[in-house]
């Protein structure tokens, strides 16, 4: 039996039809993005590990217990060297991208631990 072309066609665009809107997400290295679920499960493992943070700890501690952050700055201000390290602890944009808004700050003086938050970032004086 022969179809007609224009019955081959619209079959074509019905079927396909069922198929609009799937979307395969990938990173730019072609690997599967990380689901929303593990991305979760590291922001509550990390939220639990800077709550047991104290004053006086090391960069390389909160390292060797946190990995990698997100995001890292470094400056001196009066002779003292400030680092701030930024661990994603929240999702504000369902976005697939970590900004800063989604991170919590590590604040060190000198390599030691003075605080974590944004009221951490408080206290660093104003380079003038």
């Amino acid at each position: 039996m022969k179809f007609p072309k224009l019955a081959m066609v619209s079959a074509v665009v019905m079927l396909s039809a069922g198929l609009q809107g799937c979307v395969i997400a990938v990173n730019g290295d072609g690997e599967n993005y990380s689901t929303s679920d593990s991305v979760s499960k590291q922001e509550k493992r990390n939220r639990t590990a800077i709550a047991s943070f104290t004053n006086g700890m090391t960069v390389d501690a909160v390292q060797n217990e946190l990995g990698t952050p997100e995001f890292s700055d470094l400056w001196t201000v009066d002779n003292v060297r400030y680092r701030v390290l930024y661990y994603r602890t929240q999702r504000v944009h369902a976005d697939g991208n970590t900004t800063r808004d989604e991170c919590t700050p590590i604040v060190f003086a000198d390599g030691n631990l003075i605080g974590t938050g944004e009221l951490a970032l408080t206290r660093i004086p104003e380079n003038n």
